[in-house]
């Protein structure tokens, strides 16, 4: 984060990390990617309040006066023979899996069945049924596994460039030095136009870290077209929380025609942002440096939860697994009011919302060397590798203060009224928010505007 900028209050969130250091230092690393690109170093901004606005985004939504749907019964820390882990089962067909692998019919088997299992064990039945789940590992646990060492490898965001050289970047390493030049991309030279006006992203990612970076990229103009397979539909709260701006299409890529057609979107696509797990969209032909060799000024970004080494990384996963996995949990455990420990969570999905910005940051990032370079380039993020960036920060040992009040915004659509929370950035001071409400879920075509 720029050590000049000053934000205050500098802590709200209590607890033992500085989560609130990886959130503002991830907005302000977008923040300073989009003002490089535009050439007006300053003109978007963020502050504490528009920060923890936004990395709460979907507990401050409301969809026709109610509040959004959160983890499912089965979803969340379960006691085991010899410790804890943590389960996710808030899509369907992940509660099927993890039941099956558990020899269960009902969250209350599951519970009893965990109870004779040692954590391990049971993470092990589950991950190889196709669920998922992490034994509540310590910091030392995690760090000495080979699914730890390699998700501490390299920099928060690695890049790959068409010319085969590679770098990288910490979350500490965004800045605007440059000027980076004024223009707006594909066929807009308007001067006051947002800086993404006429860029084209192709968006296939789920759940929360990919699609809060595609929400900012149409927030800051981007036409943002996200895919979704029929088959396994995203959660509709969930979606109307991330798809402000965007329009959504369905399309099963098994299909040889829907493979067609994706192919025909790419030549006129701008960005690619990928979040399934590493390597899951191979055989779709969009791996990076597929992508890249058939279309050189293509820019790429991948983001999964693991990484792309190790004995983990194709494995599927969420921010609530990681932190389980990787010591979070086990540093946020306290006892209760029985005097039983019990393992803890970050006060936000912090993993998911600061990779999400970052992932923004690094396909504007590769947007402006394009633009010099005229090649494009591959970026890729993981929540483990975002985790590493969270213990990097230390303690904050500032006192907890309280933040305005959030700037809720309201506005009609398929859904309903909604009341929700615009993006952490201002624009030139005023606040930035989204071109239009999220669209009915998959009816979109699967073409350009």
């Amino acid at each position: 984060m720029n050590a000049t900028v000053t934000y205050s209050p500098r802590r709200w969130w209590a607890g033992p990390l500085d989560v609130e250091g990886l959130a503002l230092g991830s907005v302000e690393a977008a923040a300073a990617t989009v003002n490089l690109y535009a050439g007006k170093p300053g003109l978007f901004r963020t502050t504490s309040a528009l920060t923890a606005a936004a990395f709460d985004s979907f507990g401050h939504l409301r969809i026709a006066g109610r509040k959004p749907q959160g983890f499912a019964p089965l979803s969340g820390f379960h006691r085991t023979g010899d410790g804890w882990i943590r389960l996710h089962a808030n899509y369907p067909h992940h509660e099927q899996r993890l039941l099956q692998a558990l020899g269960a019919t009902s969250p209350e088997e599951a519970e009893r069945r965990l109870r004779s299992m040692a954590a391990l064990e049971a993470e092990a039945a589950i991950q190889s049924n196709a669920g998922i789940a992490a034994a509540v590992r310590t910091r030392s646990e995690w760090l000495g596994s080979d699914m730890g060492r390699a998700a501490s490898l390299g920099a928060w965001v690695a890049f790959e460039f068409a010319d085969g050289t590679a770098d990288g970047l910490g979350l500490r390493d965004f800045g605007e030095e440059s000027s980076g030049g004024n223009s707006a991309g594909r066929g807009s030279g308007q001067a006051e136009a947002l800086p993404l006006r006429g860029l084209r992203v192709l968006d296939l990612t789920r759940v929360i870290a990919g699609p809060v970076a595609t929400r900012l990229l149409a927030a800051l103009g981007a036409d943002v077209l996200r895919i979704d397979p029929p088959a396994f539909p995203e959660i509709e709260d969930q979606f109307v929380d991330t798809a402000f701006g965007k329009r959504s299409a369905e399309a099963d890529l098994s299909l040889p025609g829907n493979q067609h057609r994706l192919r025909q979107l790419l030549p006129a696509a701008d960005v690619v942002v990928a979040g399934y797990r590493h390597g899951a969209l191979d055989r779709f032909g969009l791996n990076p440096r597929e992508l890249l060799a058939s279309h050189p000024g293509l820019v790429v970004v991948t983001l999964d939860s693991w990484g792309s080494a190790g004995p983990w990384s194709g494995l599927r996963g969420f921010d609530s697994i990681v932190q389980a996995a990787c010591g979070i949990a086990h540093v946020y455990g306290k006892d209760n009011h029985d005097g039983e420990w019990r393992p803890g969570a970050l006060p936000v999905q912090a993993l998911d919302h600061a990779t999400g910005y970052g992932v923004a940051a690094a396909a504007i990032h590769l947007l402006a060397r394009r633009r010099e370079a005229g090649t494009g380039g591959a970026a890729h993020l993981s929540l483990a590798r975002t985790a590493e960036e969270l213990f990097s920060l230390g303690r904050n040992t500032e006192r907890p203060s309280e933040v305005s009040a959030p700037d809720y915004r309201s506005t009609d659509s398929t859904y309903g009224e909604l009341r929700y929370i615009g993006p952490p950035l201002t624009d030139g001071g005023q606040p930035l928010d989204y071109p239009f409400p999220p669209p009915p879920y998959g009816g979109s075509p699967l073409a350009w505007v």
